[in-house]
Formats: C-alpha cells, sequence, structure tokens
C-alpha cells in the first residue's frame, strides 16, 4: 500500500488524483490532505478517504474545518506552518499541487523528506528551480512532472541521455484567443478568459493558458526538468492538444506522446510510476480527430512568451520576479480592475525597473516574490488613476 499526500487537494489537479485514488482504495493510504480555503470540501475529502491529516491553508479557518472534522479521527491544521509540517510527514508519494508561491514551501519541505514528488505546481521550479533540484538531489527525492507537456517529455526521455537531445519541443494548445488580433483582445472578459478550448483548469491558469504566461513558465520549468540549454527548447502551437510535447535527438528521430486531453493519464503515470495502472479516461481516437494542425507561436500577440525565455536567460531571481508580477496582475484581471491585454504590460513593466540578487535559500526567493508583488501593485495604481 502506498502512502499518499495531496497538496491542493479541491482543485482541480487535486480532485482528479483523488478521482485514481478512490478506484483502487487497498492500493494507497492517505497521510495529508490540504485546501487553501474550502473548507467543507477538505473535510469530505478527509473524513471519506481517512485521511491522517487535513490541513487549511488559511489560518483563520482552523476552527471551521476543526468543527466540520469532529468526531472522524482526522487530525486538523491551518496555516503556512502546518502545511509544511505535512509535506514532511515523508509520504511515499506526494502530489504538489498548490496553484502560485504558496507552494514553495510545502514542495520544499517534501523533496527534503524524500520519496516521490508528483509536481503540478509549475511555479515552485520557475521561482525556485535551483533550489528544489538541489534539494531533490540531496535527500534522494523522486522529482516527476505532471503538467501534461513535462510529463510527455519524461515518457519520451524513458531514460535516454540528455546529451543525445537535439531540440525539446513543448506543444501549446494556443489557448482560447489563438486567432484573435491584439485589437480584437482589448475587451476581452475573465469569462471568455477562462473558457479554455480544450482543458478543463482552475481560472488562474485558464487565463495564464489564454495570454500564454503558462507556456512561458513551463519554458522555465523545462529548462530545469530538463537541463539541454534553452536553445534546445522550443514551443509548438498544436490546437488540438493531442500530441503533448515531443523530443527530438541527434540521430533526428522525434518521438512524441498522445493522449486525450485529460490529466489523470499524466497524474496516472506519475502515480504508478515506474508502472502503469488503468484509467477511465477516453481512450485516442485518431480517426475522429482526423488532423493535426501545428504553427508556429506569435510572440508579438502574445508578448508573455518573449518575456519568459528573457526572465530564463536572465535566470537568478529574475523567474521569480516574472512569476510574482503575473500572479498579481491575473488576480486583479479575474478582478475586473485591470484589462486582458495589460497582463503582460505590468510584468514587463517591473521587469524593466526591479531586480533582485540571485536567491540562495527559499526565504530570498519570497523575498524577491514579496518585493515584485509590492511592485506591481504600485504599477496598477498609476494604470487605474
Amino acid at each position: 500500500m502506498k502512502s499518499v499526500s495531496i497538496f491542493g487537494a479541491t482543485g482541480s489537479v487535486g480532485l482528479s488524483t483523488l478521482d485514481l485514488v478512490r478506484r483502487d482504495p487497498d492500493a494507497y493510504r492517505v497521510v495529508a490532505l490540504t485546501a487553501n480555503s474550502d473548507v467543507d470540501s477538505l473535510a469530505t475529502i478527509a473524513r471519506e478517504t481517512g485521511a491522517q491529516v487535513a490541513v487549511i491553508g488559511q489560518a483563520r479557518l482552523y476552527g471551521a474545518l476543526r468543527d466540520a472534522l469532529a468526531g472522524s479521527g482526522v487530525e486538523v491544521a491551518a496555516g503556512e506552518d502546518a502545511l509544511v509540517a505535512a509535506a514532511a510527514l515523508g509520504a511515499d508519494w506526494t502530489m504538489a499541487a498548490i496553484v502560485g508561491c504558496a507552494g514553495l514551501r510545502p514542495t520544499m519541505a517534501a523533496l527534503r523528506a524524500g520519496g516521490t514528488v508528483a509536481l503540478a505546481n509549475k511555479e515552485s521550479l520557475v521561482s525556485a528551480g535551483g533550489l528544489m533540484m538541489d534539494a531533490a538531489r540531496a535527500s534522494g527525492a523522486t522529482l516527476l512532472p505532471v503538467d501534461s507537456e513535462h510529463n510527455a517529455i519524461f515518457q519520451c526521455l524513458a531514460g535516454s541521455s540528455l546529451d543525445d537531445v537535439a531540440r525539446i519541443i513543448l506543444t501549446a494548445s494556443g489557448g482560447p484567443f489563438r486567432t484573435r488580433s491584439r485589437a480584437e483582445m482589448v475587451g476581452i472578459t475573465p469569462a471568455q478568459a477562462v473558457a479554455h478550448p480544450n482543458w478543463s483548469m482552475g481560472a488562474k491558469i485558464s487565463v495564464d493558458s489564454a495570454t500564454m504566461m503558462n507556456k512561458g513558465l513551463e519554458f522555465i520549468e523545462a529548462a530545469h526538468l530538463f537541463p539541454v540549454g534553452l536553445d534546445r527548447i522550443e514551443i509548438l502551437v498544436h490546437p488540438q492538444s493531442v500530441i503533448h510535447s515531443m523530443v527530438e535527438y541527434r540521430d533526428r528521430s522525434t518521438l512524441a506522446q498522445l493522449g486525450s486531453p485529460d490529466m489523470r493519464i499524466p497524474i496516472a503515470h506519475a502515480l504508478a510510476w515506474p508502472q502503469r495502472i488503468a484509467t477511465p479516461c477516453q481512450p485516442l481516437d485518431l480517426a475522429r480527430i482526423g488532423r493535426l494542425d501545428f504553427e508556429a507561436p506569435d510572440t508579438e500577440r502574445f508578448p508573455a512568451l518573449r518575456l519568459a525565455r528573457q526572465a530564463a536567460e536572465a535566470g537568478g531571481a529574475t523567474p521569480a520576479i516574472l512569476n510574482a508580477v503575473n500572479e498579481v496582475a491575473v488576480a486583479a484581471f479575474l478582478d475586473g480592475r485591470i484589462g486582458f491585454l495589460d497582463i503582460a504590460m505590468i510584468v514587463e513593466d517591473v521587469l524593466d525597473r526591479y531586480s533582485a540578487p540571485r536567491p540562495g535559500t527559499i526565504d530570498d526567493v519570497l523575498a524577491a516574490d514579496a518585493q515584485a508583488r509590492a511592485e506591481a501593485g504600485q504599477v496598477m495604481e498609476r494604470l487605474t488613476a
């Protein structure tokens, strides 16, 4: 029986993970479940799975979660320190799916505890990739990518040497506004931006897909997971989201991983690795799909791609600054305080005028993150004045 912890259990990735765990309850023992603020859902899931501990990220909600789990035998905790403590419990397999930089400390704690960490929180590697990879090496932890693109690359490498890789090709759906001009994107609403054509995702990730910042963050993440050099990582728009990524080798063989756009497929791969398990996902019907299209990304219409590459090239704290400002700007857009095109503009503005020393610790990363958020707030104040 494999012990599992799920951080971000009430989000889309967490729920998909729980769906797989529920299908073979004799194979898994749930150690820790966490959520940011959804007390009712977390309590229901914790009771159902018999979790050892349930942690709510918002400390003020401790009492509500305690009451909801009274008599269940599930240990209750709240706040950032409790998240870190839960990650350090040493589950065999941990799903790191807390959205945003809030997942940084718990993910690091899980890596330091050893075991296997399935990473769905790309912001952790974007903001602190070097520190994360060093922690995994030091503890002997296994880091498995869950993002469909990075999981696809992992499968295509299948033990091959990175020295034999000519190119890593990250595919991108292009999001819901792939064919729209800049002028047509001026009045985009939050409701339109979260309506992804292929994937069911949370609001923040959906907006990132619409701006293509999601792919920019994945580019930085790929550079840490598969260190072949930035010049050998490319992005290719593939609207059908059938090919999730490709690896081209120096003999010019290109391997691709294909599958239906269902996050349970890469999650199942990580959950069972190095074996495989059955999933309820739809089999791929290429005859019905009929065609696969590809096009080069447009960095003029989607400047987030250019900004992410520049951040990766700059290194140091720059990717953390990029990520922090994007989080602030996306939240402001979802609240209706700024426009869709303002997101990338705010990111570029802050990158142009704020830098921080190369981080040596997680505290350094978080300090750069906090200052970047403050800088983003000032830019938005001027924008909306």
